[in-house]
């Protein structure tokens, strides 16, 4: 997940509120201010008598020469790099920072938590999206609470877009009782909304939110009944965990069929026993399968978004799925053999 930290020099409750409820995930604030930022809400303080300190916690540097590249490089292997604005005599020379090219590039192939200032849409993009890989964050200026607020919910749209795949299902048949997961989270999902599962964490099925109505129960738009308690779920960060891991309070990957995501906090974890479907789909050469409850409230994604429940699902079915190429170890992406069945 790319974190949006906001730079305040001027004191407003408004723009401190504003940051919080908008998720910022640092503020960079004047010396003094850490006590009255803490009494709006619980957020990191960036500030020599805050929780992290310049020069030490955080290093503030300019880019402007290859010499000032070798030195951030260096820093980034100890902590954080706030990139600052040099002093430029006009907004001209202001719009084409050194930053934005090659040395930035080479920086974020270095890796580090890596933060460049951003002032619009145009410069969140581009920070980004260097490299595809982009750096770290951004620390946000912005004149407003309105400004503010748009661009924290632009950060965290652009945070984790996933790439999604059609795969033609295969076998779909009963195999018992199991452990199965429901995931309450403290968001509402729309049709086209769930999570990403899977048997192995390279082939992981969207499976949605139990939003559409049927004559048996009411919608429970906040819950993804998601799959037994071995089955691999994405998180924010890139990562994965068993859904048998999730408890109150965790993150979560809410993804839409289009790609987009966002994150959400798990309110409850519910775990049942009861009788399970196996299903197989294959996605050009690869196979991937996931078990889910024999219920008629469990669904799967259609390539246009549309719910298909699972006690209708049939061979020759398409949904959507996520492939990797990369193996898990503990969650996190790894480059060796490693083969799931």
């Amino acid at each position: 997940m790319k974190e949006a930290w906001v730079r305040l020099e001027e004191w407003s409750k408004e723009m401190v509120t504003t940051a919080l409820e908008g998720g910022a995930d640092a503020l960079i604030v004047p010396c003094g201010w850490h006590e009255k930022v803490k009494a709006l809400g619980r957020i990191t303080t960036i500030s020599p008598d805050g929780d992290l300190r310049p020069g030490a916690d955080v290093f503030f540097e300019i880019l402007a020469s290859p010499e000032d590249e070798a030195r951030i490089a260096r820093l980034l292997q100890q902590a954080p790099v706030v990139l600052e604005e040099e002093e430029l005599a006009s907004p001209q020379q202001r719009s084409h920072r050194t930053w934005q090219v090659i040395p930035l590039e080479n920086l974020v192939a270095l890796g580090g938590r890596l933060l460049v200032p951003a002032s619009s849409l145009e410069e969140i993009d581009l920070a980004l999206g260097v490299l595809e890989t982009g750096v770290a964050g951004v620390v946000i200026h912005a004149r407003h609470p309105e400004e503010l607020k748009g661009l924290l919910a632009h950060v965290k749209a652009l945070s984790e877009n996933q790439s999604l795949q059609v795969a033609e299902i295969e076998i779909i048949r009963p195999v018992g009782m199991g452990d199965r997961v429901c995931i309450d989270t403290c968001t509402l999902m729309a049709e086209g909304e769930g999570i990403l599962v899977g048997n192995g964490s390279g082939f992981l099925f969207l499976v949605q939110a139990e939003v559409k109505p049927n004559p048996y129960v009411a919608p429970r738009p906040f819950r993804v009944n998601a799959g037994p308690v071995h089955a691999y779920v994405r998180v924010p960060g890139g990562r994965t965990r068993y859904l048998s891991e999730l408890q109150a309070g965790d993150p979560i990957l809410i993804v839409h069929a289009l790609g987009a995501t966002q994150t959400a906090t798990v309110g409850r974890s519910k775990i049942e026993r009861r009788p399970l479907l196996l299903i197989e789909a294959r996605c050009k050469d690869r196979i991937g399968s996931l078990l889910l409850q024999n219920a008629e409230t469990i669904r799967l994604t259609n390539p246009d978004g549309e719910a298909r429940s699972v006690v209708e699902l049939q061979a020759g079915d398409r949904v959507l799925v996520q492939l990797e190429e990369s193996g898990r170890h503990f969650g996190m992406k790894v480059t060796e053999t490693i083969v799931e069945q």
